[in-house]
């Protein structure tokens, strides 16, 4: 396995930037995952790191060498795509032993055992004379994977994998790819748009949007500090409330004051105009003489043993998590109370984090 480095990496289609100079390094064996929205440019970097994609400018390294202009086939590299790729023709045995047949020198004794060995690892020896049209959609996503296994490649790419799955069989995927990960040791960067994907997945997350490198770092790094409103809300689910407040000096420390109520803060966040930030966890329902507010209840949607509730506070719209026994009905006016020592605030003009309250 080898470690990959993205420097100043970008791309431009007739003169149009799309990827802007990302600069991202991905260690010897880690699960780096790309996640952002569609179009955001996280399939336009992999394809670029595979080789399908020119760079248009910057610089790529796998395994300390320079690959930046290198054929796809001398980068020792293999992807899994979203589509699969299989030749519908073929058995599974052959699909996995094509491109060891025909980009190697391999003899039919080694291709045999690395085929053997892949299957057994992923659970499909007994699907290997079956052609893909016999196949189920995690079956034929098994063989593409035991397709990039038998190359022995130093960096696997994934495009997307399991976006074709219905919701229980890629849960069990996840858990096959991170068994697989950990098993064999592998370097991975992986391409969704799922979070929950990024956030199950990766040891590292890379968060795009619009083509720029937003934060990179462990998943509960990303939720629990985010650098920007953007990763703020594309993080969680329901993503992280935000109020607008306004800041002026009190003594050493400061006044938070939203248009429904005013709260000290202990540091001057070095911002006038901010959002305060709330994951829905932070939110608690209170009696109305501990509360910090009150809020008129939109909508309430029951999840299982818990309930997620839409108020209203002010011009602002929250989502709070609570137990189902606490789940208020809709129309209620409710008091309600912040982890202030969790919660977090951002500049309103930049977006960016500011220091901790």
């Amino acid at each position: 396995m080898a470690e990959v480095v993205l420097k100043g990496v970008s791309k431009a289609y007739a003169g149009r930037p799309t990827v802007h100079a990302v600069d991202l390094t991905v260690a010897d064996k880690e699960f780096m995952v790309l996640v952002g929205p569609s179009g955001c440019g996280k399939s336009t970097t992999l394809r670029m790191i595979a080789g399908l994609e020119d760079i248009t400018s910057g610089r790529l390294l796998i395994d300390g060498a320079d690959v930046t202009h290198a054929q796809p086939q001398k980068r020792d590299i293999a992807m899994v795509f979203q589509s699969y790729a299989l030749y519908p023709h073929m058995t599974a045995y052959r699909n996995m032993a094509f491109g060891l047949l025909k980009t190697t020198n391999l003899g039919k004794v080694e291709v045999d055992r690395r085929i053997r060995e892949a299957a057994e690892i992923l659970h499909i020896t007994h699907l290997l004379d079956r052609k893909p049209n016999q196949l189920s959609g995690g079956e034929r996503q098994r063989v593409a994977i035991g397709r990039a296994l038998v190359r022995q490649p130093k960096v696997f790419l994934f495009d997307e994998p399991l976006s074709n799955l219905d919701a229980k069989l890629r849960t069990r995927m996840r858990g096959e790819l991170k068994r697989l990960h950990k098993e064999l040791g592998l370097t991975v960067i992986y391409v969704t748009h799922d979070q929950i994907e990024a956030m199950t997945l990766g040891t590292r997350v890379a968060i795009l949007s619009e083509g720029r490198l937003q934060q990179v770092g462990p998943p509960m790094e990303l939720y629990m500090r985010p650098a920007n409103t953007f990763v703020a809300t594309f993080i969680g689910t329901p993503e992280m409330s935000l109020l607008r407040c306004a800041v002026t000096p009190d003594g050493e420390g400061s006044l938070l004051q939203h248009e429904r109520f005013t709260t000290t803060l202990a540091a001057r966040p070095g911002a006038a105009d901010v959002f305060l930030g709330v994951r829905p966890e932070e939110i608690r329902l209170t009696r109305p003489a501990e509360g910090m507010t009150r809020g008129i209840v939109e909508r309430t949607e029951l999840i299982g043993s818990e309930a997620l509730a839409e108020i209203l506070i002010g011009q602002d719209r929250i989502v709070a998590r609570m137990p189902v026994s606490e789940a208020p009905e809709s129309g209620a006016e409710v008091s309600l109370s912040f982890d202030l020592t969790r919660a977090r605030l951002f500049d309103a003009t930049s977006g960016r984090a500011l220091a901790a309250i």
